[in-house]
């Protein structure tokens, strides 16, 4: 039986920790970006991983539930706790030290609490790239990316975060450190640990530093966007640049012309790349090596995909700053959506082939449970679509609470009967717990389960999140 926060506990902490680990203001630790959880608990912010080792070792010993808090940008409620004892919400910002950089190895070693736009500049600094990128880079910190296994945009190219982590350092339920922090490329030691943790949402453990990946800088950069006649057709394009460019495609995004309306209809502003907007859009972007040049990659591409009538339109970035407003846009969309607000949101995966065809579906079932206006869009080389759905114009999300439900239960359904999967890159947190126990595999459930009690005894870590609470 898990205990909440008590005056006593809490002293108990504030003997433990500096002052600077705790926070009068806990408002902005019990909100999430959508508006649609909030949270309770008790803050603190560990400056080192020892101190996260005496926190957690005190609240094992106390039988007080953990909510590890990372940037705050999940989208599945897995950093906020609304109901059940009160907890220790523990963030990791004051941990955010680079600890080392290895260019000649490709690696960096930094505090879970960095915030991924510094370890870009970190990386960037020493002449290397670390590829995870993705619109909340200036707020997410890398332990909460690697506790959701965070996507991004350059999933095709490198990999979803999992694939950009070499090793770990992790404060285990009770208390103790689990010394992972290898720089090792093959350890074939036993059970994959790094992977088990990575994805796990803090209910195994919390992630408190981490050895990353880097990657050699591409010589030449550029960006393109093409009117596509078809996602079927932005298919048949992505093959082709992959037979023409081969592994210079970096990301390649599909956009609905919804995603384009609701920017003209809220903004963020944004400069228009075609004298009329179509229905469908796909953004490219190329990193090549030295010597081979981006724009007449992209441009090349274009002719073939005009020839065989793939595309009917296009614009090639010719500067950094045309790559740059072309990439504004689709970091914008998601900005335009929650302005607009939906009525659900879904982060969604499918066989690249099944694609088209679940778009028609969508569509036409959502059609028998009301009037909705859908933006679909994504990172279509990955086969992850973010496929959300909104009021009609004049009405907003709340006229349409009572239909909610069933907008979810029908992608859902959908997606689960075309072999795709309900969470593609946020994770299950609390939102999508009933999601993952009704599609879930039955086996898969029974092992996560099994796992998570050998693992954390007591459900003192995350409880609630990624599985249901027992007892």
């Amino acid at each position: 039986m898990l205990n909440p926060v008590t005056p006593e506990f809490e002293s108990k902490l504030r003997g433990l920790l500096p002052a600077a680990a705790f926070k009068e203001d806990s408002a902005p630790y019990l909100s999430e970006p959508r508006g649609r959880w909030a949270g309770q608990g008790f803050v603190v912010a560990p400056g080192s991983t020892d101190e996260v080792a005496s926190v957690v070792r005190t609240c094992a010993d106390a039988q007080v539930p953990i909510v590890p808090y990372s940037g705050g940008t999940g989208l599945v409620g897995g950093q906020l706790a609304g109901d059940g004892p009160i907890p220790v919400v523990l963030s990791l910002e004051r941990m955010n030290r680079i600890r080392d950089i290895y260019p000649s190895e490709n690696v960096l070693v930094c505090d879970a609490g960095v915030i991924l736009a510094d370890v870009h500049k970190a990386a960037e600094d020493a002449g290397r790239l670390f590829p995870l990128s993705l619109a909340s880079e200036g707020s997410a910190r890398i332990g909460g990316l690697l506790s959701t296994n965070a996507g991004g945009v350059n999933v095709l190219r490198y990999g979803n975060a999992r694939a950009q982590c070499l090793g770990l350092e992790v404060v285990r339920p009770d208390g103790t450190i689990w010394h992972g922090l290898t720089r090792l490329r093959k350890d074939n030691t036993g059970y994959d640990l790094r992977n088990l943790m990575i994805g796990a949402e803090g209910t195994l453990g919390i992630i408190t530093a981490a050895a990353l990946k880097l990657a050699p800088r591409p010589v030449g950069v550029g960006a393109a966007m093409m009117a596509v006649a078809s996602p079927a057709a932005a298919l048949d394009l992505l093959a082709m640049a992959g037979d023409q460019i081969g592994e210079g495609v970096s990301a390649f995004e599909i956009m609905h012309r919804a995603g384009f309306d609701f920017l003209d209809e809220v903004g963020p502003d944004y400069k228009q790349p075609f004298d009329e907007v179509p229905e469908w859009t796909v953004l490219i972007d190329v990193g090549l090596p030295a010597g081979l040049h981006p724009e007449e990659a992209l441009e090349g591409l274009f002719s073939s995909a005009f020839e065989a009538g793939l595309v009917t339109d296009g614009a090639v970035a010719q500067n950094v700053a045309q790559r740059d407003a072309f990439w504004h846009i689709r970091e914008s969309i998601p900005e335009a959506n929650r302005r607009i607000g939906s009525v659900s949101s879904h982060d969604i995966s499918l066989p690249l082939s099944a694609i088209p065809a679940f778009i028609e579906r969508g569509k036409q079932a959502l059609a028998e449970v009301g009037a909705f206006r859908i933006n679909c869009f994504g990172h279509l080389g990955d086969g992850n679509l973010h496929y959300n759905v909104f009021p009609m114009p004049g009405k907003n999300r709340a006229a349409y609470e009572a239909e909610r439900p069933e907008v979810k239960r029908v992608v859902h359904d959908l997606v689960h009967a075309m072999d795709g999967s309900v969470s593609a890159e946020h994770g299950i947190g609390r939102l999508k717990i009933k999601d993952l126990e009704t599609y879930g595999d039955p086996a898969k459930l029974a092992m996560l389960r099994a796992i998570k009690d050998a693992l954390d005894p007591l459900g003192i870590m995350n409880p609630g999140a990624v599985l249901r609470e027992t007892g």
